[in-house]
């Protein structure tokens, strides 16, 4: 005969609630008693029925995907680029590949602190989220407050947490070594103006590959832009003070600098060669098409999801840091 729920109470001498709780990763009982009741369940392989609120589907059931919107990269508008469109809807049909749906909630920062038990009670079966701007301790916060949970599209090497991310350090010692293959020693670099740990390890890998070589970032050829607009506007560019070739920390300054080289009749890539980061659409449709780093979105949404279901399923579960690796594309702005 199929264990029941109350079977696992009765085992565990605690309430069917109880039960359900600790099978929901919601708050109301102890750590000590969670671990009880789990360790039961995955003994005599248990396997509780799930059910959404509203109707009878069984799978996976309805997953969270939090965002928290700053005043760096993740805004209101944050559906609108490429990357993250594409790391939702790979996700969604991730999980409805698996019976369940993706619940998407939006917190400012600032009201994250106030928020972050409302999204404890309210997801079902674990969270994932987009990490991108996140601070350290923010990534903490959500760890303590949140039982099941994976961040995307950040990393901390001193948080035990699950996360999975592009290799951005690999990434980035790709296209410097790529441009160095090309022959070119005069290099610039186009970095974001908005603070965070993708930027950070990329800039890391790419200083460290020309350093390997011997190369060094002129200091005038160090540039600072905003991540996301793509508009030539302020960005007045003169052939006699720039370096052969810029990499670009992501795939929208670049296209907003090979814009500006037009309008200033710059050549691209005779006279710049340009190098972005990201793949995103727009890369292919720009001419000269964007030579530029490519990033597995959605090898990353499988992943964060297995992960996901690892902490679900298993009492053994131990924090998981993925960095998955990125590809080199060859175009012709570089």
């Amino acid at each position: 005969m199929a264990l029941k729920m109350s079977d696992i109470a009765k085992m565990a001498n605690v309430s069917k609630s109880a039960v359900s709780i600790a099978i929901n990763g919601k708050e109301g009982i102890s750590e000590e008693t969670r671990q009880k009741i789990l360790k039961i369940i995955d003994e005599q392989g248990y396997t509780p029925l799930r059910k959404s609120r509203r109707d009878d589907t069984v799978g996976m059931g309805e997953v969270t995907f939090l965002v928290v919107t700053t005043s760096g990269l993740v805004q209101d508008n944050y559906r609108s680029l490429p990357f993250f469109n594409s790391l939702i809807s790979a996700l969604s049909a991730d999980v409805g590949q698996q019976g369940g749906s993706l619940r998407t909630v939006t917190v400012e920062a600032n009201d994250l602190a106030d928020r972050l038990e409302n999204v404890a009670n309210t997801s079902q079966n674990g969270v994932l989220v987009l990490g991108t701007d996140l601070s350290k301790a923010q990534t903490r916060l959500i760890r303590r407050r949140l039982n099941h949970v994976v961040f995307l599209d950040t990393y901390f090497e001193d948080v035990m947490a699950d996360f999975v991310t592009m290799d951005n350090y690999q990434g980035a010692q790709l296209a410097a070594r790529y441009m160095l293959q090309q022959g070119y020693k005069n290099i610039g670099y186009f970095a974001s103006d908005k603070p965070m740990s993708n930027f950070n390890e990329r800039r890391r890998g790419f200083r460290e590959a020309l350093s390997d070589a011997g190369v060094k970032i002129a200091n005038d050829h160090f540039y600072l832009l905003s991540p996301t607009d793509q508009d030539p506007q302020g960005l007045d560019l003169k052939a006699d003070s720039l370096p052969e070739t810029i990499f670009c920390e992501d795939d929208y300054i670049a296209i907003r600098l090979i814009k500006a080289a037009q309008r200033a009749a710059i050549s691209v890539p005779d006279k710049l060669a340009v190098m972005g980061f990201d793949d995103i659409y727009e890369a292919s449709l720009i001419s000269p098409e964007l030579s530029t780093i490519h990033v597995p979105v959605e090898q990353m949404a499988r992943q964060a999801l297995h992960q996901l279901q690892g902490q679900l399923t298993s009492t053994s579960w131990n924090p998981q840091k993925t960095l998955v690796a990125t590809t080199l594309v060859k175009r012709q702005s570089l």
